[in-house]
């Protein structure tokens, strides 16, 4: 038998309030509760609790032979509690069945496994006890932020004690090699490296629907005759996507709903495939070879890099000013300053800031809350100025020494905060009298 494994990305960020540039010493709270809460009701209702419910009824017909995985971020388990506990009781119901894995990955759906290790550790083992606190499981699988990997991510990820690990097929890594096979990691070959078929998952994800397609209307039976002309060898299918696909992306009204009904049925049927979890595909296939990857690959965009993160000079700078604040924010047992650190780290705020409007334009519009990439770096810096100056604020009350910044230097990053942003201002001016956007 050969496997199909499914794996769902749920995650929602919270989003920035409009901060200006006034609000910088004056107002602390950066979040926009109203867009926050009626943008998670929206999706929890077309997507999450349907779909749950969807994969429910099918674990309760076929039992252990179908079975699905799930990363949720840490902000979005903390708005869940906040905004939408319904949601947590269907993925406690979907937990119960023992059909389902949960997987870790960093809490706030951060880049720290790019910057800082002790901070990645950090936010590992805290969306970890977070999973187990939830759902009674210890998760033993790692996905990291929109599946970014590399050789020395996984070395990091297997110092963890993980064994599993997922990540992108992506062409460019893989060359003439395939992705339905497991792999090991190229440093720790104790960690196995599952790979997402990226042809058949964005058949699913991003052009079911798409009445252009010269396959559409994609139905669970030609899917399956999909599966059954690659060759007999490959022996995994990774399904990797947005929880968001079914439901938000593809509405209900595009039968995707009915696909994924439809779907158990048809492969038991008429294919040798079964369903499996990731930690199973890693217990019951050995690794083929190593997966080399000695620079950070992801899920996103065409490229399959970093560049929808950390792509131009406005998120170089955004990024690299939040890190600089590591070392004494670590020091800082306020739990209101704990919680925005984390809360600021959330990667979707540096995808906000990309310049890629060409084919990749339309997916980063998407649930984007700023008309311009300089708009949403405005803000984040204008909040980012806030924070720096709360931490000077905690660390003359609690006489807190630090070599990671001093007050001349905070006074100097305004500053040059405040220079860049009138240059992006008129930029951006200039910008929209040309109607680029």
């Amino acid at each position: 038998m050969r496997t199909i494994c499914f794996y769902f990305q749920v995650h929602q960020p919270f989003r920035l309030r409009n901060y200006k540039f006034f609000d910088i010493g004056n107002n602390h709270y950066y979040f926009d509760d109203y867009a926050n809460r009626s943008i998670l009701r929206k999706v929890a209702n077309k997507s999450y609790l349907p779909t749950n419910q969807v994969f429910l009824d099918l674990i309760k017909e076929y039992g252990s032979r179908f079975k699905i995985s799930y990363s949720i971020s840490g902000t979005a388990l903390d708005q869940f509690e906040m905004y939408a506990p319904d949601v947590i009781d269907s993925f406690r119901r979907l937990a119960d069945t023992g059909c389902v894995e949960f997987l870790t990955e960093t809490y706030p759906h951060a880049l720290s496994a790019l910057k800082d290790e002790e901070e990645f550790f950090n936010q590992v083992k805290a969306h970890s006890k977070k999973i187990e606190q939830l759902f009674g499981v210890k998760p033993t699988t790692f996905r990291n932020t929109e599946l970014i990997y590399s050789d020395q991510i996984g070395a990091m990820v297997a110092k963890l004690g993980y064994r599993t690990m997922l990540t992108e097929g992506a062409k460019h890594v893989l060359g003439w090699k395939s992705p339905n096979f497991l792999y090991c990691n190229a440093i720790n070959p104790k960690l196995k490296v599952l790979l997402k078929n990226f042809r058949l998952s964005d058949d699913l994800a991003f052009r079911f629907s798409n009445q252009d397609w010269n396959e559409w209307p994609l139905t669970a039976e030609k899917f399956v005759s999909w599966l059954n002309q690659l060759d007999k060898k490959e022996e995994i299918v990774n399904l990797f996507m947005d929880y968001e696909t079914f439901g938000e992306h593809q509405w209900a009204e595009t039968g995707i709903f009915e696909f994924l009904k439809a779907l158990p049925s048809k492969v038991f049927a008429n294919s040798d495939f079964s369903f499996g979890t990731p930690s199973e595909v890693a217990k019951n296939y050995d690794p083929v070879a190593p997966i080399r990857v000695p620079y950070p690959i992801s899920w996103a965009d065409e490229e399959r890099d970093l560049t929808a993160w950390l792509g131009n000079e406005l998120q170089d700078e955004a990024f690299d000013t939040l890190y600089s604040l590591t070392e004494i924010v670590r020091k800082i047992e306020d739990p209101i300053i704990q919680r925005d650190w984390r809360y600021l780290q959330t990667s979707d705020h540096f995808y906000y800031m990309c310049t890629k409007w060409f084919s990749d334009g339309d997916v980063h519009k998407y649930f984007n809350p700023f008309n311009t990439p300089y708009e949403a770096f405005i803000t984040y810096m204008n909040v980012l100025s806030d924070f720096m100056i709360r931490i000077e604020e905690y660390k003359e009350q609690n006489h807190i020494i630090s070599e990671n910044i001093s007050e001349d230097e905070l006074n100097h990053l305004i500053i040059k905060h405040d220079s860049l942003l009138k240059k992006l201002k008129s930029k951006k001016r200039a910008l929209e009298s040309k109607k680029d956007f």
